[in-house]
């Protein structure tokens, strides 16, 4: 940092040096030395510097915004605390990792943690055993160190929308009284959508190189875990469809299907297809964003795949979803077992690239899907179906800001609180003829084509001490779509 000081106060004493001799000097030679001397001051700056600058000038409100958004279904309480602090409280000693694709126990949960904390993966699990997580509830909502949030896919969404005073907010889940005290006012529940007690998600966080015994948390990030009933029936979907009627939403936001993932296949299939059936009541001229969340059901996620996703217009997904999605429909690179470290470019393009092709709009198929995006930690892709949707470049690079303040828990970006990780190099596909492309901070969203799709790329300015990831995929998302706009078919 001191050497950057310094090479910005000698270029300043260089260029006043000019000054003085201007006169004296041809004036083509004055114009190029101070056009290469203002070029190298400008990149002395740093690159997190040079890439806020950037989307300053990128990030622009669409000619044609919401006024109204209707956001379902899932809603709850997070109590949010350090996974470790808690596995102690528990008296649960330290483990080796195990992924359990539904909790049973204190011992299932320490497994899974330590699993995934290894890792630096978000994931979500149910637990089974309703008094055994009532006893886990209680001890984590009494520790000192427990705080208590907005949760839940759909309220996040509200709740992050609700911060703009020109949108009004239509939220439907099951909303406790807990829940209603801590939504922001511009966000309307209806009445039909209030229960007497709250469901609670019990938030597990660690940050980068914590450790738990013989496990060291590569990135920080979350484990979370509930016995939510509620949500995870859908238990509102009906009454959010039929409240549209008269919210009459410009945007509606779905969340919650992965939360079906705790009740028995035969009855997860059943209410799959009454979702169906409701989600293709919603008028088509109201374009639908669906936010997917961690799941372990290869079946069921194929089935989301095939049933819901043509129904939608935009889906929302990070790396573990991502991953998921192909390995269970069997498409490219789903021979990875799970990614090394920064998920490729080229693997993570050449994924949304099919599910665009093979589940999207096109003239042949019946599909209402032409977006997706796509965040990881260290960037983001905002993949479209040309033609139908505007101002990506302003809507990815709005995402990736809303992730690094949100993470750092400041209004605006401090880039001595940030850092890049975004790879500085990077091939925009495995399978097809792949471009090669350098990230310029100056220039920060990239712009491909492949097909028809258009795929807008941005780094992401990752928080050095995270305060709280909880519900960051869901900000990012919430904030990706409030600069997108849809047009007219």
């Amino acid at each position: 940092m001191w050497q950057r000081s310094v090479c910005v106060g000698l270029l300043a004493l260089v260029l006043g040096y000019l000054c003085v001799l201007g006169p004296e000097l041809p004036p083509a030679a004055l114009r190029q030395l101070s056009a290469s001397l203002l070029g190298t001051l400008r990149r002395a700056r740093s690159l997190e510097a040079r890439t806020v600058a950037a989307w300053q000038a990128a990030i622009v409100r669409p000619a044609r915004g919401w006024a109204r958004v209707a956001v379902g279904v899932n809603a709850c309480v997070d109590v949010v605390l350090s996974g470790v602090k808690l596995l102690e409280a528990l008296g649960l000693e330290p483990s080796d990792g195990k992924n359990h694709a539904v909790l049973s126990s204190g011992q299932d949960l320490r497994e899974a943690f330590a699993h995934f904390m290894e890792r630096g993966a978000a994931a979500e699990r149910f637990f089974s055993d309703a008094e055994a997580f009532q006893d886990i509830a209680r001890t984590a909502s009494e520790h000192p160190a427990a705080q208590l949030y907005v949760g839940g896919n759909a309220a996040l969404i509200g709740q992050k929308l609700a911060t703009n005073p020109d949108l009004k907010i239509l939220l439907c889940g099951p909303v406790g009284p807990k829940l209603h005290e801590l939504l922001d006012d511009n966000v309307v529940v209806p009445p039909e959508s209030m229960q007497e007690r709250d469901e609670f998600h019990l938030i597990l966080e660690y940050q980068a190189g914590e450790q738990w015994g013989r496990v060291r948390a590569p990135t920080a990030n979350r484990f979370i875990f509930s016995h939510d009933l509620s949500n995870g029936a859908l238990n509102m979907l009906e009454v959010f469809v039929s409240s549209l009627d008269e919210f009459q939403p410009d945007l509606v936001v779905l969340s919650g299907l992965h939360m079906m993932e705790g009740q028995s296949k035969e009855t997860r299939q059943k209410r799959l297809m009454e979702a169906v059936a409701s989600i293709s009541d919603i008028p088509t001229d109201i374009p639908i964003h669906l936010e997917l969340a961690s799941m372990t059901d290869q079946d069921f996620m194929s089935n989301i795949m095939h049933q819901v996703f043509p129904l939608v217009n935009s889906i929302g997904l990070n790396e573990q979803e991502l991953l998921f999605l192909t390995q269970s429909a069997s498409g490219p690179h789903a021979s990875l077992a799970s990614w090394n470290g920064i998920p490729d470019v080229g693997v993570v393009s050449d994924i949304l690239f099919w599910i665009l092709k093979e589940h999207g709009k096109t003239e042949e198929r019946a599909s209402d899907l032409t977006r997706i995006h796509f965040h990881t930690l260290a960037y983001h892709i905002l993949v479209t179906v040309d033609g139908h949707w505007g101002n990506q470049a302003a809507a990815v690079a709005a995402g990736a800001r809303a992730a690094g303040t949100q993470a750092c828990a400041t209004d605006t970006i401090d880039t001595s609180k940030v850092f890049l990780k975004a790879p500085l190099e990077f091939v925009t596909s495995h399978t097809d003829a792949p471009s090669k492309i350098s990230l310029n901070p100056d220039e920060p969203v990239v712009h491909w084509h492949r097909e028809g799709i258009s795929f807008h790329f941005t780094p992401v300015l990752v928080c050095k001490e995270p305060v709280r990831t909880v519900g960051l995929g869901d900000a990012i998302s919430a904030e990706g779509l409030l600069y997108s706009e849809v047009y007219p078919q």
